[in-house]
């Protein structure tokens, strides 16, 4: 819990980095940051001043945005581990622990799960949420309370999430309970022979009630699976005027580059955004018994910030057969996916792929920038500089909500003991 706000705060002596400060350099710029009233009063040179306190040159970003999770999931893997760590083998036993998804389940574990990532500095996320009926008529409402409950600490959005072939032909029943819940739309994309149908059936029905759609798209590494040049076609096709965001995007990496060029001028046209999991993608993409990975996971980022494509990257799944690891951290996402995806030299604007660009595509305002009138909703290392930045997981943070440190700590994992005892 937050302790009780001070009317008034100064963080002196911090490094901003020079994407949230709409600069274009690679430079941390030594600031002082007065905040007032649970927002950003003043930005301006550091002074040399002790009033306050005292970031001895630390870094200083925005709250984290974590857009693509998957909180149903998470922490199901004590009880229904991956027997090979496979991408079948993590829909096999997916598919086995639902037994198990009572609403006390589920609330139990995405509590836990939203204890740790707002202790670590998240201040909003964005679900999948298992929808295949009759999951669906548990789990939404478990949402739905949830987002009630955490309102103010963390923002939570919800995307429907199920293969392409279960979308009805007639969606609108499914897309009643979604939204009845809070929730937007969306779908796992494969090449089965109804995707392209499917597809346009999801994308005119979501238009004609102005939703916003989340697809997971390409998650493997076939150089012939290209359902992200599907939805761009039918973005295009239907002129759609919401928000398109498709995760994974893993083949582009096996493609030959001028198919991955093609494909990613036409995401560019669309107006598709684009989130990156390089922590999960690294553990499925290319796992064979005996034999060392030879592709890395993650997705063509460089190439599609060049075409101006928004990038955001995100945690993913979390202790469950999709990921045997993982805490919802950020910063464990944000080191992991500089080394991944060679996110330094320079560093650059990938800072605003850990919240700016995820916030803008979820429509929350306010969390681009480090400026007079934004939140006061930031973390504050010891960290100096990049390297001292990625080197170290950063356990010693301040987190600061709504103008007061925040006084937490992620839960311990005994409290999720009770929970692998019988199905419902």
């Amino acid at each position: 819990m937050a302790r009780k706000r001070d009317p008034a705060m100064k963080i002196v002596d911090a490094a901003l980095p020079a994407a949230f400060r709409e600069e274009p350099a690679d430079d941390l710029n030594l600031c002082d940051v007065t905040i007032e009233g649970g927002r950003i009063a003043l930005v301006e040179p550091a002074a040399g001043l002790a009033d306050g306190i005292d970031a001895a040159g630390g870094i200083l970003v925005p709250a984290f945005v974590d857009m693509h999770t998957h909180l149903d999931k998470g922490h199901i893997w004590p009880r229904t581990p991956n027997p090979d760590g496979t991408f079948a083998g993590a829909l096999a036993a997916t598919g086995e622990d639902h037994r198990f998804w009572s609403a006390d389940d589920l609330r139990a574990r995405m509590t836990f799960a939203l204890e740790t990532a707002y202790a670590r500095g998240t201040a909003a996320i964005r679900t999948h949420i298992d929808s295949m009926p009759p999951q669906d008529a548990i789990s939404w409402p478990v949402f739905a309370e949830l987002r009630a409950e955490w309102a103010g600490r963390i923002t939570l959005q919800g995307a429907s999430l199920m293969g392409i072939e279960g979308v009805p032909d007639d969606p609108g029943p499914l897309f009643d309970h979604v939204t009845r819940h809070g929730g937007i739309v969306g779908a796992v994309l494969y090449a089965v022979p109804p995707m392209q149908a499917k597809v346009a059936r999801l994308m005119e029905e979501a238009e004609a009630r102005g939703l916003d759609i989340d697809f997971h798209v390409d998650e493997n590494l076939d150089p012939a699976s290209n359902c992200l040049a599907v939805v761009a076609a039918e973005a295009k096709r239907i002129g759609f005027s919401g928000t398109i965001t498709c995760g994974h995007c893993c083949s582009l990496m096996a493609m030959d580059e001028s198919t991955a060029d093609r494909t990613l001028d036409a995401v560019a046209e669309a107006g598709i955004s684009i989130v990156s999991l390089p922590m999960c993608n690294q553990y499925l993409q290319d796992r064979r018994a005996g034999r060392t990975p030879r592709i890395r996971g993650g997705t063509l980022v460089h190439e599609m910030a060049a075409r101006g494509i928004p990038v955001a990257i995100a945690s993913d799944n979390t202790r469950d057969p999709f990921y045997a690891y993982g805490d919802l951290d950020m910063v464990e996402v944000w080191r992991e996916a500089t080394r991944i995806l060679h996110l330094d030299h320079p560093v650059g604007a990938w800072p605003l792929a850990f919240s700016a660009t995820p916030a803008a595509i979820m429509g929350l305002p306010d969390r681009d920038r480090l400026a007079p009138g934004a939140p006061a909703d930031v973390v504050l290392f010891k960290a100096r500089s990049w390297t001292e930045l990625f080197a170290r997981p950063q356990y010693d943070r301040i987190v600061i909500r709504n103008g007061a440190v925040l006084e937490a700590a992620p839960p311990d994992y005994c409290e999720l003991d009770g929970l692998w005892i019988s199905p419902r």
